[in-house]
């Protein structure tokens, strides 16, 4: 295997790797995010980031994919090393400004969400005991 074939391994496994595991750890953690920007209404909630997740590793293993043929093919092992570097910092930049985006929208629609009433009335914390009649305390 050539250099050039090693490195463009190194950098699509790295890349895409990268990838699933910023769109999982989003994923995760912003679900609560989300369910704050539907009302609490999680079935909602989960459908949309979801889909979320998917285009955000269709959009970013797009790019990986695309960005791999881009700049000249590298011929020795720093040449090597400085392309894996620029590449996966381009990717990591874009999968940065992917989390900005998702993140502003998010915001907007929790905003817009905030100014409506609750889709469903929230549930009680405290049980309520119902009085007997003609029983006093």
């Amino acid at each position: 295997m050539t250099t050039t074939a090693i490195t463009y391994t190194i950098y699509t496994v790295l890349s895409i790797t990268l990838t699933v595991w910023v769109g999982r750890t989003l994923f995760s953690n912003g679900r609560i995010f989300i369910i704050d920007s539907f009302n609490g209404n999680i079935e909602m909630a989960d459908a949309v980031n979801k889909l979320l997740l998917v285009g955000f590793y269709l959009v970013n293993i797009g790019f990986v994919s695309l960005y791999l043929k881009h700049g000249d093919q590298p011929e020795n092992l720093i040449q090597a090393i400085e392309y894996i570097s620029t590449k996966v910092g381009v990717v990591l930049l874009v999968l940065g400004g992917m989390h900005y985006f998702n993140m502003r929208n998010i915001a907007k629609m929790r905003s817009k969400a905030l100014g409506k009433p609750p889709s469903k009335p929230p549930e009680p914390t405290i049980p309520t005991v119902p009085e007997e009649k003609g029983k006093s305390v």
